[in-house]
């Protein structure tokens, strides 16, 4: 018996794809944790962005207030971007692959 049944297009054409109950809640388990995934992963493209200029918050060299604001601002995304279509946009890659958000520029 079926439960449940999605349409997907490929190669252009629609097709009806029937699911079990089983693979429509394994389905609908992993759609429910995209965010939580695109979340993690902001974070870790975070980390490295702030590991990139970790060096210039060494005791030897003054950073500067445009650095001191990206970083700040690398520290706020969570707290300042909860939606799952923020974390789209803030993932959004450009067709050679490089993330596109300005919030990803470093000055």
């Amino acid at each position: 018996m079926v439960d449940k049944h999605e349409i997907f297009i490929v190669g252009g054409e629609s097709k009806i794809v029937d699911f079990s109950a089983e693979e429509q809640t394994a389905i609908d388990n992993y759609r429910a944790t995209l965010p939580e995934r695109k979340l993690a992963k902001i974070k870790q493209i975070r980390l490295e962005k702030l590991k990139e200029t970790d060096y210039l918050a060494l005791d030897d060299v003054t950073m500067s207030d445009a650095i001191k604001d990206y970083r700040q601002g690398m520290r706020n995304i969570p707290q300042n971007n909860t939606t799952e279509a923020e974390y789209d946009l803030i993932l959004a890659r450009d067709s050679d692959g490089k993330l596109t958000h300005s919030i990803w520029d470093k000055p």
